[in-house]
């Protein structure tokens, strides 16, 4: 299995003067489902290098077992620190891609042009993809082989309005994940606030909060193996 992870580069949340970028869960749980499954990971981002941690993801009562074992493993350390600029990179390789959350894909990666050749051109060539929480955002501008949404019919989730409001932030984001996919024409389903909810739709796999992103990437993994 190759696996390509994207992650976001944008690390302001608006105009607040908070910094944000990608939750440190989401990456840590489904990059160590995914090594731990014998898969080859690629990590890539908008600007290559370095992607922004939100700090309020590397707090103590937001740690679990996959991020202190990040936390402890250099070499998964100097790989993140080295994304390859996404601009660069060809999806022939790869089997699935796979787009931890955080609120940065909001404002980066959802309108990013490389990304949505990156995830049209995955799902064109029969390829898996995944995201999970805010990352579904990703899918806002992404075209199926038909020209529709490529969300439009599928089951999908992602963050809810209520988890939005509940960390409140409704009023800062560019948009809700919630309306912005049931606006494509998704057939959004979710579970209860702050519970894992993993939907697939054959192979377009979506988490909906960080509590989903271990039982998401199973999912990438059962799809690849299956």
């Amino acid at each position: 299995m190759n696996i390509l992870m994207v992650l976001t580069s944008h690390d302001e949340m608006g105009d607040t003067g908070h910094k944000t970028g990608f939750w440190l869960e989401e990456f840590a749980s489904p990059y160590y489902a995914f090594l731990d499954a014998g898969a080859t990971i690629t990590l890539a981002s908008p600007k290559g290098g370095q992607p922004p941690v939100d700090p309020n993801s590397d707090s103590e009562d937001a740690q679990t077992d996959a991020t202190r074992r990040f936390k402890r493993d250099e070499a998964a350390q100097a790989d993140l620190a080295k994304t390859v600029e996404l601009g660069s990179v060809s999806v022939d390789g790869f089997d699935a891609v796979f787009y931890p959350g955080g609120h940065g894909p909001l404002w980066d990666l959802a309108n990013d042009t490389d990304s949505i050749r990156v995830i049209e051109s995955a799902y064109a060539q029969g390829k898996v993809v995944g995201a999970v929480c805010h990352a579904p955002g990703v899918l806002r501008d992404v075209k199926g082989p038909d020209g529709e949404p490529l969300v439009k019919g599928r089951k999908v989730t992602g963050f809810t309005n209520g988890e939005e409001d509940g960390v409140g932030l409704t009023n800062v984001v560019p948009f809700l994940v919630e309306d912005m996919l049931r606006e494509r024409g998704g057939d959004y389903q979710k579970g209860d606030d702050w519970t894992s909810h993993v939907e697939v739709d054959e192979r377009l796999i979506t988490g909906q909060n960080p509590m989903s992103s271990e039982a998401t990437a199973d999912a990438v993994i059962r799809a690849l193996q299956g």
